[in-house]
Order: C-alpha cells, then structure tokens, then sequence
C-alpha cells in the first residue's frame, strides 16, 4: 500500500518503521517544524524526521496542516491511505478524506476510553489494570472516529510512563500492520464508538505533579508512576523542589494517621516514608535540582533528612 505517515514523537517511530519492514511504500512523512532545544538552543529533528532520514523517506513540516498549500502537497503523493501516529495537530475534512482509505490514526487507549492526548499516563493516574491500543477510521471528531481493531495491554503494579509508553508504541506498530492488511483483503470490521466512560486524557502540565499530600498514599503511587518520565511527580522541601522518581503505597503504621500529610514517619539506609491522607508513600527514587535521578540511599548519604521534616506544595 501507498502510505503517507504523520506521526512526530518517540511513539510514532516504531509503528513507521514496521510499515517500512512490511514492505509498505511510505513515500512521504509529515511531521511537526523542528524546534530549538537545550541550553544552545539548537534546533532539533523529531523522532520521526530522524527515522525519516535514516530511511531516506521525503520529509514535509507544515506549521499548519489546515493551510490550502498543505492539503494540496499531500494530494501530489496520490496515496492510498495516510497513518496518523500522534502527529500532534488536527486535521481538516480535504485531508481525512484525501485517499480511498481514508486517515487511519494509532492510538494508545481501549477506545472510547481516554480520548485525548495523554491516554498512557492517565490510565496509570486513574488506576486501570489493562489498557491497549485502537486503531480507528479518523473523522472530524477529537480520537471519535470508527474503531477498527484492538489489542489489550495489562498494567502491572511497578508500571511507569515510560514503560507503558514503550509496550503500547511496539503494540500499535503491530496493530496497525494488521489494520492495512484488512483494509487491503477487504475483511476490516468498522465499530461505532459510545460515549467515553473516562474523562478527556488531557495533556499532561508540570504543575500536575505537585503533589498532595492529603490525597491517599495509593493516589499519589500511581501519580508518581504515570508522570515517570515526564513532567515528573515533585514536592518542596523547604526551598528545594525534590523530584519523586519511584514510591510505594503502605498502609498507615499504628498510631501515625494523626500526623500531619507531607510528614516525615521515618527514615533508614536506603527509604524513607511520609505521611499521606490515607496510608504512607515509602520513597525509594529522587532528584534534587542540579543532580540526576538517583537512589534514596545515594541521597541520604549527601543530605539529612530527619524524622518529623515536612513537605509542602
């Protein structure tokens, strides 16, 4: 098959490397302007330009999808169907309907759950066991379109982010392989979507991992794993903005539920646990402004951390 790709973070690379393999002909990709990064400021492929590079695959970079001299770059490609992995803008009626397959979009969640942008970390935060990926027939709707295949994705107990994030990318790449093949064979069975049951998967924002304390120590376990790797979950410690990396859930010890949320309960060599509003979150991973990630016992052997110390927002 003919196949434009749109697609621009880490999670789009390996579905547009499998269509590659399978011996699709990509003959263009789409994807988000470069843009400048770090300390010098220097401007900076997507993940998908760089896979594009490497496979010698045309690159297009409109500012503005929605633009007239974007929809007609793309119609010259004459394509059979476009995929569309996290491209990150939203596309207008002349594109979804440009080839005869139509925009078939990847996308991380058991639709109609966790429509959005960040259905990985959200189904962490809310507490799913399984999650997976759809593929769907995009229409004008926000993540609304036909769904047409799915696979399932459980959610272990340790589960960050970052590690859903890599299954479910290495998921949809397969899936939607298997989608083209029964576009092409005729056999693709289009479903209706209901009403979505979650919220909207909202992007995710660094104040969002502020974390509460009053909130139960199994609430701010799974936010601490869902925004690992970004934006990461962060309390203050006086002056000092501490990032938690890696935390467990406890249940209160006797006779500490009365302390104050955010309080220090104990300390030994390599954790220390804190109180919450329901239960204890036991602290095993951080970070401290200017120093990377690194053990709770590597950080206590540099800094105190005393028994009674209290975090704040």
């Amino acid at each position: 098959m003919r196949v434009i790709f749109m697609g621009t973070p880490e999670f789009s690379v390996g579905t547009l490397e499998a269509l590659i393999e399978t011996g699709h002909d990509v003959c263009l990709t789409v994807t988000q302007p470069d843009k400048p990064k770090g300390r010098g400021k220097e401007m900076q492929y997507t993940p998908v330009k760089e896979a594009a590079v490497r496979h010698d695959i045309p690159i297009y970079q409109p500012a503005r999808v929605r633009k007239p001299e974007c929809v007609a770059e793309l119609k010259k490609y004459q394509a059979d169907a476009i995929v569309v992995v996290a491209f990150g803008q939203i596309l207008p009626k002349e594109i979804l309907e440009m080839t005869p397959y139509g925009c078939i979009n990847v996308h991380a969640s058991l639709l109609p759950k966790y429509r959005g942008a960040a259905p990985i970390q959200w189904a962490i935060i809310s507490g799913e066991a399984v999650t997976g990926v759809t593929t769907m027939q995009m229409d004008e709707g926000l993540d609304t379109g036909d769904m047409i295949l799915k696979t399932q994705v459980p959610i272990t107990e340790d589960e960050t982010g970052e590690s859903l994030h890599d299954k479910l990318a290495l998921a949809g790449a397969k899936l939607c392989v298997k989608t083209l093949k029964a576009l092409e064979e005729g056999t693709a069975v289009f479903e209706k979507q209901g009403e979505s049951p979650t919220p909207y998967a909202k992007m995710l924002d660094k104040k969002m991992g502020n974390i509460d304390w009053s909130r139960p120590a199994s609430e701010i376990e799974r936010l601490v794993r869902g925004l690992n790797s970004w934006p990461s979950a962060y309390t203050h410690w006086g002056d000092t903005v501490l990032k938690v990396w890696r935390a467990k859930a406890e249940p209160a010890a006797e006779g500490t539920q009365e302390q104050t949320p955010g309080t220090v309960l104990g300390v030994n060599k390599d954790s220390f646990t804190v109180q919450t509003g329901d239960g204890r979150l036991r602290v095993s991973e951080l970070q401290i402004p200017g120093k990377k990630r690194m053990k709770t016992s590597a950080f206590l052997r540099g800094y105190t951390l005393k028994k009674g110390t209290l975090f704040t927002r």
